[in-house]
């Protein structure tokens, strides 16, 4: 994965608008946070597969973190946080925020197949 240039993943994301995709979407904490706090909740959200079509997709912000919103019929899809991305081999447009230790703590994955069931989260 290399540093968000916010161009080319906006480029990414209007490719797969108005298509029936799948939706990777992960947040965490882990345990990391009891690591520094013993009294820190452990918290995440996982979804993997779920098939959307959105109208329009935005990556927003500056410097070093960044939102990317997939705005659907009826809501939106939107991952805070996200630092790095690639566009892999299979075409999928892979998305993630990692802390300062390089950590997980959010993905946001669109592909036009479904995902395995190994991860594509890379670190």
């Amino acid at each position: 994965m290399e540093g968000i240039v916010k161009g080319k993943v906006q480029q990414a994301i209007d490719q797969f608008a108005e298509k029936e995709v799948f939706v990777h979407l992960e947040t965490t904490n882990g345990a990391y946070a009891s690591h520094f706090d013993e009294n820190a909740y452990n918290v995440g959200a996982f979804i993997r597969n779920a098939k959307v079509k959105y109208e329009h997709g935005k990556i927003v912000g500056t410097g070093g973190a960044f939102r990317v919103g997939l705005k659907l019929d009826l809501g939106w899809v939107y991952a805070e946080g996200v630092t790095d991305y690639e566009i892999d081999d299979q075409g999928r447009l892979l998305m993630a925020g990692h802390d300062r230790e390089g950590r997980l703590m959010v993905a946001l994955q669109i592909s036009e197949k479904p995902f395995s069931h190994e991860s594509v989260v890379q670190s």
